[in-house]
């Protein structure tokens, strides 16, 4: 499969601009040959922006979602992105992965919220996503949710090995994507997709320096500090000795 994951600065509201920028960057990937697009956590309506988290979430099969389904079908390229869901009085922080025709594959509740923002602007998810897609078994994980290897090794053990993590991972804390996010991949032997923000949002300054970390920790595709549309092929573990893989699923002792 060849993925595609897009860095970029953060939206402010769900504007023509925003969808404009969404329908690109799918456009610029299908090109490419990339059967999915990841794009970053809460892309609409930004993610530094709590009053608009409560006043602009959508319900399932709501303006965004259906709108979202006909640009993937259109491009003819799977999406996964971040949104402010709602379903009654609650907010949720969501995912959503569509396929190449527009089709649902999967939908995401954040469950690691982090930090007094995402707290207060948010309920916690309490379930796991996973789907085929493509002869692969995809899940979904946003952000936080990828440095808990508890998460990881769940979604392993139900057969995932390429994960797909809308994030907001801001300045400073760049050892997420340079230590933990290859540890992650290399003890299940997984692929994981970690796409991030760049620059300022409402004075949050993201780091940028998405990635996808291949089973042995290696960096299969890697941003800089700026706006990118990373291509790359996902082997698995395709081409790798089994000896250099992990088995620290099948070795692990409880004590």
């Amino acid at each position: 499969m060849k993925l595609a994951l897009y860095q970029g600065p953060a939206s402010a509201g769900a504007t023509e601009a925003t969808f404009a920028t969404i329908e690109t960057q799918l456009a610029a990937a299908a090109a490419a040959g990339a059967a999915m697009l990841v794009m970053p956590e809460l892309y609409l309506p930004g993610y530094n922006h709590p009053v608009r988290h409560r006043e602009l979430s959508q319900p399932r099969g709501g303006a965004w979602e259906t709108r979202l389904s006909a640009m993937a079908a259109q491009a003819g390229c799977g999406l996964t992105i971040g949104w402010a869901e709602r379903e009654g009085d609650a907010v949720y922080n969501a995912a959503t992965a569509f396929g190449r025709r527009g089709e649902l594959l999967g939908h995401y509740r954040k469950i690691q919220l982090y930090g007094p923002m995402e707290r207060a602007s948010f309920v916690p998810g309490g379930a796991y996503c996973s789907f085929e897609f493509e002869g692969t078994t995809c899940a979904l994980l946003i952000c936080y949710d990828i440095e808990f290897s508890a998460h990881v090794t769940a979604l392993a053990d139900r057969g995932a090995t390429l994960f797909l993590v809308p994030t907001a991972n801001p300045q400073g804390f760049e050892h997420v994507q340079r230590l933990l996010v290859p540890a992650r991949a290399t003890e299940r032997n997984i692929t994981v997709a970690y796409a991030n923000f760049c620059g300022d949002d409402a004075g949050l300054m993201f780091g940028g320096g998405s990635v996808i970390a291949g089973p042995l920790g290696q960096t299969l595709a890697a941003a800089g500090t700026t706006e990118t549309l990373l291509i790359t092929d996902i082997p698995g573990t395709q081409g790798i000795d089994p000896s250099l893989l992990s088995t620290q699923a099948q070795d692990f002792r409880k004590v």
